[in-house]
């Protein structure tokens, strides 16, 4: 099967829909199929092998330039070109991080209004390119927020549509109200020419069908999986057990709750000596963020016993991961996928998670791991003590990840079950 999956970048930083979609294509270029990443705004980043089609479509300068200025909507395709080049998008993206979701509400809009918004030639030069170069049998998008083009993907190439639902609530949350229920409403109508969606998990589709108004009996599930190379489970405990976060930096994340919850836990009598270390992308508007949880643990006298590594390569991560007792994301936001869970358990690291978003059916799937209240850093210090007290009970929640890993939740089972879905559409 040929296909086009057409992903965003995220201007430069490490983003769990580009590591799931580049995941997927390559595990499904494996297996036989001519699948194509193609990125849009700007290149993507991976910390694995990166397969994703060296042009990109809808380049961020140009995005934005048109949106702004008439001028840009009718210049000559060199000047656009030059514009694209990878080289400029890289560096330009450096700066792109401060950029909030909030101040790019007319953007999106029209982004959202296709062959009606002010970035129409860049669909047109998008689709041309896929009828006269590629000629798939099915065009996937990461996400319906790029989903504008829909129709005219559909008139000119004849094919289904599928949209992938991994994310797209937390940046329509953020736009201004006015500008969110407008997309919404526009998402809705591109509902209408999709041939169907796919969402990362049973909460996720149930959620978003809700949030976007699409029948349920729309969406299929097909959760995330993991290319296992690299990943062992370790051999070895520390002797001073450590808790990680391994993830963006960024209160969505929950950060500050773990790190409540870790001043809460060493105030303990009955808790052993433990260290925190932090991994994961921070971007330029998250520094003052990061900077109150550092003082609040300098403040709590615990910083000799907390780690900060930068963003890692994949060799990094997995070093990482493989020096955790426990790893936990306490998410204020309903996380959709999880990779990071996966990540924790192919290397046979127990979890600690709020119950909500993906994170009870992933661990009901599992037993890798343990949940507590959203929110609430008491009763996370609470479960952390716990399962450092009894280490037994973590290596046993480990192993109990890894084999549900290996078991479900690989890049073959996740390319398995998405072409499953793709060729039912294909055959409708």
């Amino acid at each position: 099967m040929r296909i086009a999956y057409i992903t965003s970048g995220a201007a430069g930083m490490f983003c769990g829909s580009c590591m799931h979609d580049n995941t997927l294509a390559a595990e499904l270029q494996r297996q036989g199929h001519d699948a194509i990443l193609i990125p849009t705004y700007t290149p993507v980043r991976t910390d694995e092998d990166n397969v994703s089609h060296g042009r990109v479509f809808f380049g961020g300068i140009n995005v934005f330039l048109q949106q702004k200025f008439a001028f840009f909507r009718k210049t000559p395709g060199w000047l656009d070109r030059f514009l694209d080049f990878n080289w400029l998008l890289n560096f330009l993206s450096r700066f792109a991080g401060s950029t909030q979701a909030s101040q790019l509400g007319d953007l999106t809009i029209s982004m959202l209004q296709g062959e009606l918004g002010n970035q129409a030639k860049e669909i047109d030069k998008l689709v041309d390119w896929l009828a006269s170069d590629i000629k798939p049998d099915v065009v996937v998008l990461s996400n319906v927020l790029i989903g504008g083009m829909t129709r005219r993907l559909r008139d000119r190439l004849k094919v289904p549509v599928v949209a992938t639902l991994q994310g797209d609530d937390v940046f329509l949350e953020m736009l201004p109200e006015d500008c969110r229920n407008q997309a919404i409403d526009l998402i809705n109508e591109h509902s209408q020419d999709m041939q169907g969606f796919i969402a990362t998990s049973r909460y996720y589709a149930d959620f978003m069908s809700g949030y976007l108004r699409i029948p349920r009996g729309r969406i299929d599930v097909v959760y995330p999986g993991l290319n296992l190379k690299g990943h062992v489970p370790r051999t070895s405990r520390n002797d001073v057990p450590a808790i990680g976060y391994f993830a963006r930096i960024c209160p969505e994340k929950g950060l500050h709750n773990l790190v409540d919850a870790y001043i809460r836990l060493r105030r303990m009598r009955d808790a052993p000596r433990c260290m925190l270390r932090v991994s994961g992308w921070l971007g330029q508007a998250q520094k003052d963020y990061f900077a109150e949880q550092w003082a609040k643990l300098q403040a709590a006298d615990l910083l000799t016993d907390v780690k900060y590594a930068e963003s890692p390569d994949l060799a990094s991560k997995l070093s990482f991961l493989q020096s955790l007792d426990v790893l936990s994301l306490p998410t204020t936001y309903h996380e959709p996928k999880g990779l990071y869970i996966l990540e924790a358990w192919a290397n046979g690291i127990p979890v600690v998670q709020p119950a909500h978003g993906t994170f009870p059916e992933l661990i009901e799937a599992s037993g890798g791991g343990l949940l507590v209240a959203p929110s609430d850093p008491a009763a996370l210090a609470d479960t952390l003590r716990h399962l450092l007290n009894h280490p037994e009970e973590g290596r046993r929640l480990g192993e109990n990840g890894r084999r549900a890993v290996e078991d479900r939740f690989t890049a073959a089972e996740m390319a398995r079950a998405t072409l499953r879905v793709l060729e039912r559409h294909v055959s409708q």
